[in-house]
């Protein structure tokens, strides 16, 4: 019986062991293409029931893919000896507890997830209320000039938005009443923030002298087609190495922006990459809803826009022949460009990118809204969006709360310059909402407590 069984194994080919890895790759990429497919059919369906089963299952699979990127990390935590780990910090002990409390852990269970032992997590529980800077514990480190709870509001904002840089925070704390200057945030933020600067050219022309310059809301307007993928990337290990730039591996989104008020007039997804009557039909859309028609439109120059119908469809609604930005030229159209950024990176916080279009013309519709009414422009100095288009008085510029309690109220405070609301000394606690309740759109709010 040996003997026969040796006979019948399949030979296998020399060094058959060096292919092994790479059919695995292929093979996962592979399972992926054609789950991908097999979702977007049900998540396009008609029948509830089948898109409920292809969300809950796309949900099952991001949350074990999520809990194996854990594991690994932790496998790599793990092998280093326990005294050579690095320490938890004291504000880091605290946010332990905090996860250890909303997901009611016992010792071991939270010692086996941040990789310690039971004994150290019950000395944290048992030095809660120790006072001082060497605190085992504590919520945040105090700072110089402002008190506690300001460097807690700042940190606190960053980790509900990640994306947040020190202008931007202090731009938004500036909305909601506290004037902090980016230096200061900065400093309370240990760590540097690459500053987001205006782009030197934004004259977005071919040539310099057809330059236009925009003199008024609704004088000038950007148009820019983008591709958003549903899977996070294109990538795959076979010819042509990339996935087909077509839904259901990502969407197609035309943007039309405001070149002086930076406000977004129109957001629209495509399941292919439009043609230009669909482009055409997306921009009458557009300024029917605003109901106010741009002079002059500039975009690159794309097969939608570099034609003569597009030409014509300008003529007839009265506007300028467009405008094209410099071929292959970085930041020739760098308003739009910067809203096309800001808008993946927000779709980038997004667990799941949605299949069906009626959704994810909702996150867009969402993200839209946030961005012209709640999000503070840098270019605009802190002001947003709506509040230059609409001419309105900026909320950056009303009275503001002071912390510092021996603050003179006549001193010039973090720029822009505002009146103290009420007497020196507030003391405050964040409120952050979420437009349209989604986590990756965050509405700051400052209440004075007593």
């Amino acid at each position: 019986m040996l003997g026969h069984s040796r006979r019948s194994c399949i030979p296998l080919p020399k060094g058959w062991t060096a292919f092994v890895k790479a059919a695995v790759l292929h093979a996962i990429a592979l399972a992926h293409h054609v789950i991908v497919y097999t979702r977007s059919w049900a998540a396009d369906s008609s029948n509830a029931r089948v898109r409920l089963a292809a969300e809950h299952n796309r949900l099952k699979e991001q949350v074990s893919l999520l809990r194996e990127e854990l594991r690994i990390k932790d496998a790599r935590m793990a092998s280093i000896a326990p005294h050579r780990r690095p320490q938890y910090r004291p504000g880091e002990r605290m946010a332990i507890l905090e996860l250890k409390a909303a997901r009611g852990w016992s010792l071991e269970q939270t010692a086996k997830a941040f990789l310690v032992t039971a004994a150290t997590v019950a000395s944290w529980m048992k030095r809660l209320d120790e006072e001082g800077p060497h605190a085992l514990v504590q919520i945040r480190e105090p700072v110089n000039k402002f008190p506690e709870f300001v460097r807690y509001v700042v940190e606190r904002l960053k980790t509900l938005s990640p994306s947040m840089g020190k202008v931007k925070i202090a731009q938004t704390l500036a909305r909601a009443g506290l004037h902090l200057g980016a230096t200061t945030v900065g400093r309370m933020l240990k760590e540097k923030h690459r500053v987001p600067h205006p782009p030197a050219d934004e004259t977005d022309q071919a040539t310099p002298d057809r330059v236009v310059t925009a003199k008024y809301p609704g004088h000038v307007w950007h148009v820019d087609l983008t591709a958003v993928p549903t899977g996070l990337g294109y990538w795959c290990p076979w010819f042509p190495w990339a996935l087909p730039q077509c839904w259901p591996f990502c969407w197609w989104v035309a943007v039309a922006v405001d070149h002086f008020s930076r406000c977004a007039m129109g957001c629209t997804a495509f399941k292919n990459q439009p043609t230009s009557e669909a482009v055409r039909a997306f921009l009458g859309r557009t300024i029917a809803k605003a109901k106010k028609t741009p002079k002059y439109i500039v975009c690159d120059r794309g097969s939608q826009f570099d034609c003569d119908g597009f030409r014509d469809w300008c003529r007839r609604k009265g506007i300028k022949p467009p405008r094209y930005g410099a071929i292959g030229q970085h930041g020739s159209i760098a308003v739009v460009e910067r809203f096309i950024l800001t808008l993946k990176q927000v779709l980038s916080c997004l667990l799941l990118v949605p299949y069906r279009r009626d959704a994810f013309q909702r996150e867009l519709d969402a993200i839209t809204a946030w961005y012209n009414g709640s999000r503070p422009h840098t270019w605009l100095d802190g002001k947003t969006p709506e509040e230059v288009y609409n001419g309105h008085y900026p909320t950056n510029r009303k009275p503001r709360f002071e912390p510092r309690s021996h603050w003179p109220r006549g001193s010039p405070c973090a720029q822009p310059w505002a009146l103290v609301r009420g007497r020196p000394g507030a003391r405050l606690t964040l409120e952050v909402n979420f437009h349209a309740g989604r986590k990756h759109l965050p509405i700051v709010k400052l209440k004075r407590v007593a």
